[in-house]
C-alpha cells in the first residue's frame, strides 16, 4: 500500500476528532463523576452499597432510553439531510448536560442531570458510528475506527489531566474542591463541543434514503422492514446476539470499575491515576489492533479480546489491593478500544450502506440494552448480597456466552457475501 493511501483524509481526521471530544466526557463518567457522586451520596447518609446500586440504576436508565429511541432515530437519520441535525441535537444534550453537572445539586438531581447527559452522549453514537460508511471505504474502516478510539483515549487525557490537577491542587489555588470539580465539568463540556466543530462543518451524508413527504411515518415503516431483514440475515442477527453478551460485560466494567474499586477499598487518587494510565496504554493498543486487522481476520481479533476480558473479570473477583487495580487497569486498556472499534467496523461492513443508521439503531439496541442489563443486574446483586463481587461473577458468565455465540456467528459468515462487498 502506498504512502498516500496510508494517510487519513481530512474528513476521516474530523470524524476521529469527535472521539477525541466525547472521550473527555466518557473519561469523566469512568472516573471523577462516580467518585464525586459517591462522595455526594455519602455526605447525605447513603451507604456505599446503595450508592453503587443507584449509580448502576442511573446508567441503566440512560441506556434504556437510548435503546428505545435508537431504532426510530437511526431510521429517521437515514432520510436525506437528517443525519447531521439529529447528531447535533443529541450531541448538544450531552455537552449541555455535562456543563450542568457543575451546578450545586443534590445527589438525586445530580443523577437526573447525569442521565440526560449520558442519553445525549450515547444517542450521538448512533449517528456518529453510521457516519463511518460516509467518510471512508470498507478497506479502511478497521483502521479508521480503531484510530477513533485510540486518539480518543489519548486526547481525553488533556482535559482530564487539567481537571485532575484542578481538583488535587484546589486548596493551593485558593478554591474549594467543589468549585474545582464544577470548573472541570465546564472545561470538558467546552472541549467536547469545540473538538466536534470541524466534523459539523465538513460532514455530508452520502448514503441515504430519499423521502419527500412524511419522513417519520416512512421511517417507522422502514424500521419494520429492517427488523424483518435482520431476522432473515442470520449472520447479522447472531452477531448482534453475541455482541449483546460480550459488550454487556465490557460496558459494565467501564461504567462500574471506579465504583467497584471504591467498594473494595481503593483510594480516590489511586483510582484516578490508574484510570488515567488506562487511557495512555489504550492508545497504542487500539492502534496495534487496527494494524493487526490488515494481517488477521477481524472476527479472530474480536475473539481474542473477548477471551482477554474473561480472564480480566476472573482476576477482578479477588481484587483487594491498589496494585491489583493498577494491573487490572492496564489489562483492560489492552482490549477496551480494540473490541469496541473492531465490532463497530465489522458490523459496518456487513450491513447495507444506505441503511447504515437504521442498522446501527439496532446495533445500539443490543449494545445499550446490554449495558442496561449488566449495570442493572450488578446493582441488584450488589444490594442483595452487600458485595460488588457478586456482580463481577455475573460479568464472567456474560463473556463466556458472548464468546460461544460469536464463534457461532463466524461460522454463519463463511460463504456469506457482505452488503458492502
Amino acid at each position: 500500500m502506498n504512502k498516500v493511501a496510508e494517510k487519513f483524509t481530512k474528513l476521516e481526521k474530523y470524524w476521529i476528532l469527535y472521539d477525541v471530544g466525547n472521550s473527555a466526557f466518557v473519561m469523566l463518567v469512568s472516573t471523577i463523576i462516580p467518585i464525586y457522586f459517591k462522595n455526594l451520596a455519602e455526605a447525605s447518609g447513603v451507604s456505599a452499597a446503595n450508592s453503587t446500586a443507584y449509580w448502576g440504576y442511573a446508567i441503566s436508565m440512560a441506556t434504556l432510553i437510548v435503546a428505545l429511541l435508537g431504532p426510530i432515530a437511526g431510521t429517521l437519520a437515514d432520510t436525506k439531510d437528517y443525519k447531521k441535525p439529529l447528531f447535533i441535537l443529541f450531541m448538544m444534550f450531552g455537552v449541555l448536560g455535562c456543563a450542568a453537572l457543575a451546578l450545586p445539586l443534590s445527589w438525586t438531581l445530580f443523577l437526573a442531570v447525569f442521565v440526560i447527559a449520558k442519553v445525549g452522549l450515547s444517542g450521538s453514537f448512533i449517528f456518529y458510528d453510521s457516519m463511518l460508511a460516509d467518510i471512508t471505504t470498507d478497506e479502511r474502516m478497521d483502521r479508521v475506527s480503531a484510530s477513533g478510539y485510540a486518539w480518543g483515549y489519548i486526547g481525553s487525557c488533556i482535559p482530564f489531566t487539567i481537571s485532575l490537577l484542578l481538583i488535587l491542587f484546589a486548596k493551593k489555588l485558593g478554591i474549594s474542591s467543589l468549585l474545582a470539580t464544577g470548573i472541570a465539568f465546564l472545561l470538558n463540556a467546552a472541549w467536547w463541543f469545540l473538538v466536534t466543530v470541524p466534523l459539523l462543518k465538513n460532514y455530508k451524508q452520502i448514503h441515504f434514503v430519499e423521502v419527500k413527504e412524511r419522513p417519520l411515518k416512512k421511517a417507522l415503516q422502514r424500521l419494520g422492514q429492517v427488523f424483518l431483514d435482520i431476522r432473515e440475515q442470520k449472520q447479522i442477527f447472531v452477531f448482534l446476539l453475541a455482541f449483546f453478551f460480550y459488550i454487556d460485560g465490557v460496558y459494565t466494567i467501564i461504567d462500574m470499575a471506579t465504583s467497584y474499586g471504591k467498594d473494595v477499598g481503593i483510594g480516590d487518587n489511586q483510582l484516578l491515576f490508574a484510570l488515567l494510565l488506562t487511557q495512555v496504554v489504550a492508545f497504542p493498543c487500539a492502534i496495534l489492533f487496527g494494524r493487526l486487522s490488515r494481517k488477521y481476520q477481524t472476527q479472530d481479533l474480536i475473539s481474542v479480546c473477548i477471551a482477554g476480558y474473561f480472564l480480566i473479570t476472573v482476576f477482578a473477583l479477588q481484587l483487594d489491593k491498589a496494585w491489583e487495580f493498577w494491573l487490572l487497569a492496564v489489562c483492560v486498556a489492552m482490549f477496551q478500544g480494540a473490541i469496541q472499534s473492531l465490532s463497530r467496523s465489522y458490523y459496518a461492513k456487513i450491513i447495507p450502506k444506505e441503511k447504515s443508521s437504521e442498522y446501527f439503531g439496532f446495533y445500539d439496541i443490543f449494545g445499550k440494552g446490554a449495558s442496561f442489563t449488566g449495570t442493572m443486574l450488578m446493582g441488584i446483586l450488589t444490594q442483595a448480597t452487600g458485595s460488588s463481587k457478586a456482580g463481577v461473577a455475573l460479568i464472567c458468565l456474560l463473556f463466556v456466552i458472548g464468546f460461544i455465540t460469536f464463534r457461532k456467528s463466524n461460522k454463519l459468515q463463511k460463504g456469506t457475501v457482505y452488503f458492502g462487498a
